[in-house]
C-alpha cells in the first residue's frame, strides 16, 4: 500500500485468495497515514468502509473512489515533528466480502435438554449447515470484526454456532411436544429456526440466507422407541392394509392366463380392477405436495418499506430509511448514530452490555433472550 512513503499517493485494493475472509483491513497491522487523493478500488463482490481519526466516515460500493484526508505528502511529515514524524491523522480501510458464505456447520457440542411430554427429560444432539452473507458492512465491522486485520469465517463460526443451538433449543421447546413428532417436522423446523435467527443475525449486519437441519439425534434407547412406534404405525389402519392385499391378489389373478377365470370373466375382472385400483391407491398414497423453489434473499430490499433499492443507496428513495447502519440498539433494534448514549427509540443506555440469562433451576448460563435452558430444559 505504500503508507510509509513521503511522496506517492496510495492505491487501495484487495483480492481474497482464500475465499474465506469476511473482512480485510488495510493496513493489516497498525494504522495508516492515507494521503489526500488516495485511490480506493472496490470490486463488484465487495464493499469498503473508510475509517478516519477513529471513526467510520463512509461506506463505498463498487468502483473507484478518491479519499480525502488532511495528510498532505511531505507537508504532513514536517507538521508531525512533535509526534516523532508520525502523523496523528490515522486512517484505515476495511474491505468487506459480500459473497454468500456456504456450508457453515452448526451443531451441539453437548446434548441440549428437551422436556418430552411422554418421556420426560431427553437430551438431544442436532447438526446442520447454514449460509450467511454480510448486508450491513459498517455495522458488521463495528459489532464483530473490530480492529482485526483479517476476519475469516472460522473466526465467527463458533459464536454463531452457540446462537443457532440456543435458538434451536427454544424453538423445539415451543413447537414440538414429543420427539416422536420430530422426523416429520424437519423442514418446518429448519424454516422456522431460520426466521427466528434472522433477528439475531441482523443485529450484527448479517443475513442468514438458508439453514438446514441434517439430523436430530436422541439417545440410543429413545431412538429404539421411535423405531418401534414407526413399525406399529404401519398397522394402525387394518382396513387400508387389507385393501392393499386384496388389490395385489386380484391383479395377479387378472395377469394369469391359465387361472380359474375364463377369458370373458378374466377380461371383465381386468377391466374392473383397472377401475378399482386408482381408487384404492389414491387412499393409500396421497400425492406429494409441491415444494416452492428456493430464492436467495435480495440484498437490495429496504428493511423498512420492502421496496427494491439500488445496492449502493445510503437512504431509501421511497421512505428515506437509512441503509448504512453504524450501530443498532441491542434492545429494540433502532438504528442509532455514532456517539449516541441513549437510544431514541426505547431510551435505554446504548453502551450497557446485556447480561447472560441465568437459569433459576440449575444456574447454567444461557444467551440473552433464551427461552429454555440448554442444560436442564426448564423454561426461563
Amino acid at each position: 500500500m505504500g503508507t510509509d512513503n513521503l511522496i506517492y499517493l496510495e492505491i487501495l485494493e484487495w483480492f481474497d485468495e482464500t475465499g474465506q475472509a469476511l473482512v480485510h483491513r488495510l493496513p493489516e497491522k497498525g494504522s495508516g497515514e492515507i494521503k489526500f487523493g488516495a485511490q480506493l478500488i472496490v470490486r463488484e463482490s465487495q464493499a469498503a468502509v473508510f475509517f478516519y481519526q477513529g471513526r467510520a466516515v463512509g461506506a463505498f460500493g463498487p468502483g473507484r473512489h478518491t479519499l480525502k484526508t488532511a495528510n498532505i505528502p511531505i507537508l504532513t511529515k514536517i507538521a508531525s515533528l512533535p509526534w516523532a514524524m508520525e502523523s496523528p491523522l490515522k486512517a484505515e480501510v476495511y474491505f468487506i466480502n459480500l459473497k454468500t458464505f456456504t456450508n457453515l456447520k452448526w451443531g451441539t457440542r453437548d446434548p441440549v435438554a428437551f422436556k418430552d411430554k411422554s418421556l420426560g427429560l431427553v437430551r438431544l444432539r442436532a447438526f446442520g449447515v447454514f449460509n450467511l452473507k454480510i448486508v450491513q458492512p459498517v455495522l458488521f465491522v463495528n459489532t464483530l470484526a473490530g480492529t482485526q486485520g483479517i476476519y475469516a469465517s472460522s473466526d465467527i463460526s463458533d459464536y454463531l454456532n452457540q446462537v443457532v443451538v440456543s435458538r434451536f433449543n427454544d424453538y423445539i421447546g415451543e413447537k414440538v411436544s414429543s420427539i416422536f413428532d420430530l422426523p416429520e417436522h424437519y423442514d418446518e423446523l429448519g424454516k422456522g429456526l431460520a426466521q427466528r435467527l434472522h433477528e439475531d443475525f441482523k443485529g450484527f449486519g448479517l443475513d442468514l440466507t438458508h439453514l438446514y437441519i441434517n439430523a436430530i439425534t436422541p439417545p440410543p434407547e429413545v431412538q429404539q422407541a421411535i423405531d418401534d412406534k414407526s413399525r406399529l404405525g404401519l398397522f394402525d389402519d387394518m382396513n387400508k392394509l387389507m385393501q392393499m392385499k386384496t388389490a395385489m391378489a386380484m391383479e395377479k389373478i387378472a395377469e394369469n392366463p391359465q387361472g380359474i377365470a375364463s377369458d370373458g370373466a378374466q377380461a371383465g375382472l381386468g377391466l374392473g380392477i383397472g377401475m378399482m385400483l386408482p381408487g384404492i391407491f389414491s387412499q393409500q398414497m396421497p400425492s406429494p405436495a409441491g415444494q416452492p423453489s428456493d430464492q436467495a434473499a435480495l440484498a437490495t430490499v429496504c428493511p423498512e418499506c420492502q421496496n427494491q433499492i439500488p445496492l449502493d443507496a445510503k437512504f431509501c428513495p421511497q421512505c428515506g430509511h437509512q441503509q448504512v447502519i453504524f450501530a443498532r440498539c441491542q434492545y429494540c433494534g433502532k438504528n442509532i448514530t455514532p456517539s449516541t448514549k441513549f437510544c431514541p427509540g426505547c431510551g435505554k443506555q446504548v453502551m450497557e452490555k446485556i447480561k447472560e440469562k441465568t437459569c433459576g433451576n440449575c444456574g447454567a448460563k444461557n444467551l440473552p433472550g433464551a427461552l429454555f435452558c440448554n442444560q436442564c430444559g426448564e423454561k426461563h
